[in-house]
């Protein structure tokens, strides 16, 4: 369990390939396609985050997919949905989703 000054932020959140019910926080324009772990670790860095990485940890509602591991912790500063939004832009333009 990370601290409480810590939120949890997993790749599924940014990929464009889930609904809002299978997890993703952001809107399809700020989605992308299949994120990896070392994506969102190198947005985090660039949004003038210090992300803690957790390679080994899985998503619950993809624990059985050994692809899809792995989440960042980053302090909280503000709401969650800010942190990832921050990150979100963030994403390099490459793989943002084309429409």
């Amino acid at each position: 369990m990370p601290d409480k000054d810590k939120l949890v932020i997993w790749p599924m959140y940014f990929d464009a390939a889930r609904s809002r019910s299978e997890g993703r926080m952001v809107s399809l324009q700020e989605a992308v396609n299949e994120p990896t772990l070392d994506i969102v670790i190198t947005a985090a860095i660039k949004s003038g985050l210090k992300p803690e990485v957790e390679r080994e940890k899985r998503h619950p509602k993809t624990w059985h997919n050994p692809e899809a591991s792995g989440r960042i912790l980053v302090l909280k500063k503000g709401p969650k949905s800010a942190v990832i939004k921050k990150i979100a832009g963030s994403l390099s333009r490459k793989l943002k989703k084309r429409n």
